[in-house]
């Protein structure tokens, strides 16, 4: 084995796998076809040479336009075979978020710097659309995967430290920004998962999140590069209909999967408890459950769903993670239930203090514990960031004690050392001494990290702060707020009050009445008073590529029914 397939790259790694497992499938369900490893492998292989003739540099940004489909990862581990950087890009969420993509995917393009992006050969149509809008040359998988010739093509040596991936992270709007992942933080940020639930050759993965998502992505690569079969799902086969993906989910005899929260609250809609004997469950052995706020009732609801179809509670595996650390942060021990812990609303939210009480009593927050750092990865809990400069020495410095909340930080091989993007003042005061500001907040205890939100979620209104997912919370089960779709968030034009937008079938008078409620309810729940609630159609807030609702983004349905 040469340099350029050495193990210590994505694609060494994938050479390895279809040495060792040459017969062991990926199943595309939603384009009905299947590939064994040693053709993945062949066929990144055709890809990686057909780039290397096309002047692909060393570390060059090279987009991945493509479905949840082969092609996709023929196109990732040909890109890192061939030295340049593979760039998942986002496809749009649905036809109603055609208009304003291909502005999007060109801010994306221009912040990685890009000139090539691999589109698959099923997007004709969205070739079109995109049209000169982007200024990129559009290669077609079908026509980079015809050759055949690749013996006389050599590939470049690369090291571990070579950028492998650029991943734009799933809220990137206005100013994209990508992550920037070596060979090196690849690896290790598999090996981590691989470690951190004992994945072994008895397993299978199975997967709907898009591929270009961190979650979708290296949770399928995960499976791939253990050399177990892999199922994958389009997102749009389990948002149409979570109940088929669950039945071919079972088929397939998939034990590990993951999704967002809201994932598992859609299986719940779904599937009534007369239709769970229909599911045998009892081979999921880890249900990952992350990428937004875990929600107690959601998971204590499932778990007693599901029990009669064989599904443990010890399966529901709430973690923390994110794309810059290669996903995995921090996961629970495996074979413990779900772990919550009850704390004052009030006392977290204004004193920054995770202060016990009973469920019961008023004003209790369910907190989820998502175990410790994963194995090669450290974390510690820090004041709060301040951008005045005489608070920068004990915010960024000072580590708190347990119960405390402040910003998490994470050090270690899986961490990116910085972005792509076009607009690096946007990313300025991203390391602190070696240690990645994640932007989240939380709080250990015994170890045990709780994440409560994001820094950039706090709410401050009238000298009081409120998290917005508590918020949300209050008011998402109202009849009439649709699929309890709702986003928090600050008001547009500074006014000293919050901003709750719901999504609602109702219109005139019943919609005016929905927002009566609304507010009554965030103020017996909360004691806030200040708050504005802006009824819009549904399918109207913004969602990230995994499917979560962008909090900032939803302020201009708010700035546009506003002006």
């Amino acid at each position: 084995m040469n340099s350029a397939e050495s193990v210590e790259t994505l694609h060494g790694r994938m050479a390895e796998i279809a040495a060792g497992h040459p017969a062991v499938p990926a199943t595309f369900w939603s384009v009905s076809e299947t590939v064994d490893y040693a053709e993945l492998d062949r066929r990144s292989r055709v890809a990686a040479a057909a780039l290397v003739r096309r002047g692909v540099a060393r570390g060059e940004p090279v987009g991945i336009l493509c479905p949840n489909a082969p092609e996709f990862l023929t196109s990732l581990f040909g890109i890192a075979a061939a030295g340049g950087a593979a760039t998942p890009l986002p496809l749009p969420a649905g036809a109603r978020h055609l208009g304003g993509y291909p502005q999007k995917l060109a801010a994306i393009v221009a912040a990685a710097g890009m000139r090539k992006v691999l589109m698959s050969h099923r997007f004709a149509d969205l070739a079109a659309l995109l049209g000169d809008a982007v200024d990129v040359e559009l290669i077609d998988t079908a026509t980079l995967l015809s050759a055949t010739d690749t013996d006389d093509v050599p590939l470049p040596v690369l090291s571990a430290h070579d950028l492998a991936i650029v991943q734009f992270t799933s809220g990137s709007t206005a100013t994209p920004k990508g992550v920037r992942l070596t060979h090196h933080n690849v690896l290790s940020g598999l090996a981590a998962i691989r470690t951190g639930i004992a994945l072994d050759l008895a397993d299978t993965g199975g997967f709907w999140l898009p591929l270009f998502h961190d979650m979708g992505l290296f949770g399928t690569l995960s499976a791939i590069l253990r050399g177990i079969p892999a199922h994958v799902w389009s997102p749009m086969a389990f948002v149409k209909d979570p109940a088929r993906w669950l039945a071919e989910f079972a088929t397939s005899g998939t034990t590990i999967t993951a999704m967002p929260n809201f994932g598992y609250e859609a299986l719940l809609a779904a599937i009534p408890p007369e239709r769970v004997p229909d599911y045998d469950l009892s081979h999921w052995r880890i249900a990952f459950n992350g990428s937004e706020p875990i929600s107690r009732d959601v998971v204590t609801a499932f778990c007693a769903r599901f029990a009669p179809a064989g599904f443990a509670p010890t399966t529901m595996f709430g973690v923390y993670g994110m794309a810059e650390a290669t996903l995995a942060v921090a996961f629970p021990p495996l074979g413990r239930e779900p772990l919550f812990e009850w704390v004052d609303r009030a006392t977290l939210a204004d004193d920054a203090q995770a202060q016990r009480v009973s469920p019961d009593a008023p004003g209790a927050r369910a907190v989820a514990g998502v175990g410790s750092a994963v194995d090669g990865l450290r974390l510690r809990i820090v004041g709060q960031h301040s951008d005045q400069p005489d608070c920068q020495q004990d915010n960024q410095h000072h580590e708190l004690p347990d119960g405390a909340v402040g910003e998490i930080l994470i050090q270690g091989p899986s961490v990116t050392d910085g972005y792509l993007t076009a607009a690096p003042e946007t990313v300025a005061g991203l390391f602190t001494d070696g240690w990645l500001r994640t932007g989240d907040l939380g709080y250990l205890r015994d170890g045990e990290l709780f994440v409560t939100g994001r820094s950039k979620d706090m709410i401050t209104v009238r000298g009081v702060n409120y998290y917005a997912q508590d918020v949300e919370a209050a008011v998402r089960d109202l009849d009439g707020v649709f699929k309890g779709r709702c986003t928090a968030a600050t008001d547009p034009d500074g006014a000293d009050v919050i901003a709750l937008i719901a999504e609602t079938e109702l219109t005139g008078a019943a919609a005016a009445a929905l927002a009566d409620r609304i507010k009554a309810r965030v103020a017996a729940e909360l004691g806030l008073a200040a708050v504005e609630v802006y009824p819009v159609a549904p399918r109207s807030i913004p969602r990230t590529s995994s499917g979560k609702l962008q909090r900032l983004a939803a302020r201009e349905l708010v700035a546009t029914r506003k002006h």
